[in-house]
């Protein structure tokens, strides 16, 4: 039995994965620690854990560690466990800083620890037959990709700089890059990017628009934008078109889905029917802390993913392309 412990419910993706823990026959939820002591008590009560009063306690008394605070913590939190020698799955972005990453790589490293990064797309089904089919040589060499991540803007301290390091191309533009160096093996080499703030009346980027280059000279454009209404039915969505010298795929990660119509709610909501992708990253990761292999996403793939992202600010910033490596 792999006893986990979860260090802050900042970010909401916290509840998704406890929950996930619960579900696992291989795994105990046994306790948690939040720097907001009545957040972590509320969720202890809602997941039947312990909330501990300081995260050493908690690092004494499990296996492995879930990280879920504000992006700018993550560095401070993986330190700790690092310390503990506690594998870790940390929520994305890996950081807000790219020293921040290398020194978290580096932590775990020289503890000898697994750090692995909660991408959770790379999980969903519709992705990961489309991983298949272009391992397979489906629709020849890859030529061009688009993809989206729009959302709904979150709030809270995901619109404080400090904290989240970004707005919506920080939060949005790494799940896509992520699941594209997956499907190709490739690195992005440079970014051109548009960011603005045309939504929402806050001081922060709510949209933008990333024209990309990979190594061999596929080219691929993204969409990370909070642009989705409170009044949308999912949170949002993650599309990929991807055309090869023989054909072409276009995806939507969350198209199989139950539509329901809620009077109470006043609005549609919709409930996938494939694969819970967020239990599907957690039994990954159990079965990693289990069997001792590397993880299936490194802390180095969340530093790559991370990175594309600065440069998209830094694009914006100088008005030009920026080129990584």
């Amino acid at each position: 039995m792999v006893r986990i412990g979860i260090i802050s419910f900042a970010h909401m993706h916290a509840y998704s994965y406890a929950n996930a823990v619960k579900q696992l026959p291989n795994a105990e939820l046994v306790g948690i620690y939040d720097d907001d002591r009545e957040r972590g008590e509320r969720a202890a009560s809602t997941f039947g854990a312990q909330a501990y009063a300081t995260p050493e306690e908690l690092l004494e008394n499990v296996d492995a560690v879930i990280i879920c605070s504000e992006n700018s913590l993550h560095r401070k939190w993986v330190e700790v466990a690092a310390k503990y020698r506690k594998d870790i799955l940390c929520e994305k972005p890996i950081a807000t800083t790219v020293e921040d990453a290398q020194a978290m790589i580096k932590a775990c490293e020289d503890a000898g620890v697994r750090l692995q990064i909660a991408f959770p797309v790379r999980f969903c089904t519709p992705i990961r037959r489309v991983k298949a089919m272009l391992d397979e040589g489906a629709i020849g060499d890859l030529l061009a990709i688009r993809g989206t991540n729009h959302g709904q803007m979150p709030g809270g301290w995901f619109i404080d700089k400090e904290l989240a390091g970004g707005g919506a191309v920080m939060d949005h533009t790494v799940h896509v890059v992520d699941v594209v160096r997956w499907f190709t093996g490739k690195e992005v080499v440079s970014v051109y990017a548009e960011v603005d703030n045309t939504i929402y009346n806050m001081d922060i980027d709510d949209c933008g628009m990333l024209s990309m280059e990979l190594e061999g000279g596929i080219i691929f454009t993204q969409d990370p934008s909070w642009s989705r209404p409170r009044s949308f039915h999912t949170w949002g969505d993650v599309t990929l078109e991807l055309v090869g010298t023989k054909g072409s795929i276009s995806v939507d990660a969350f198209a199989q889905s139950l539509q329901i119509y809620d009077d109470e709610a006043g609005k549609l909501t919709t409930q996938p029917y494939t694969e819970d992708m967020d239990l599907e990253l957690i039994k990954d990761f159990v079965e990693m802390v289990e069997t001792g292999r590397e993880p299936s996403i490194t802390g180095f793939d969340g530093l790559q993913a991370m990175a594309v992202a600065l440069a998209a600010y830094e694009s914006a910033e100088r008005g030009g392309p920026v080129t990584l490596g």
